[in-house]
């Protein structure tokens, strides 16, 4: 995995593709992603980044029963849709991905999220790469669930390049995603699964 992530650039998508095929079948639960120009791995999410997956999804089944917070669906991301991003879940009518495969198109989606891993890039991933993708891609919304800084980011209104609305709070208060999702959490329970 580490020749692969350590390449800068490549060249075709289709090779991304095939690369990131091989790896799946090599180490159960790894993913590649391909964002501006950069193979990056994804790290295997531990235990409390699952809980946190679950308690998101059933927050959001209750509140909006016609979506789905799809895990770990890979997207096809950026201006050109030449990225490759592995989101840990988004937000999209029932059925949006049916027939998509490994990449799906992100025209469906109405919010991505991620929850912090501890690896090395997690900054530059989670915190610079994957909202500009996101936001050139036109996703309304980017939820960033950061463990390390016990807080909630959502980011909204995406102006083609970035997003125009960012508001973070700390783990034990509310944060209210925004239309088109339009849901109020609570995220008292996150200080249960920082690690």
């Amino acid at each position: 995995m580490t020749a692969l992530a350590g390449r800068p650039h490549i060249p075709e998508t289709g090779h991304f593709e095939e690369a990131a095929r091989i790896l799946a079948g090599l180490e159960p639960g790894a993913r590649l992603e391909f964002i501006d120009g950069k193979i990056r791995s994804k790290a295997v999410p531990g235990r409390d980044h699952g809980r946190i997956m679950e308690w998101l999804t059933r927050i959001c089944v209750q509140a909006r029963p016609e979506l789905w917070l799809c895990p770990d669906q890979g997207l096809r991301v950026q201006a050109h849709r030449g990225g490759r991003a592995c989101p840990d879940g988004e937000l999209v009518p029932k059925g949006a991905f049916e027939g998509q495969g490994a990449w799906a198109d992100p025209e469906p989606v109405l919010m991505v999220v991620a929850v912090t891993s501890h690896d090395a890039d997690t900054d530059q991933r989670d915190r610079v790469e994957k909202p500009r993708a996101y936001a050139e891609t036109g996703i309304p919304l980017y939820l960033l669930v950061d463990r390390k800084a016990c807080q909630v980011s959502v980011h909204s209104e995406p102006d083609g390049g970035r997003y125009e609305v960012m508001h973070t709070v700390s783990y034990g208060k509310k944060i209210h995603l925004p239309d088109p999702v339009g849901i109020t959490l609570e995220i008292e329970q996150l200080k249960d699964w920082v690690n």
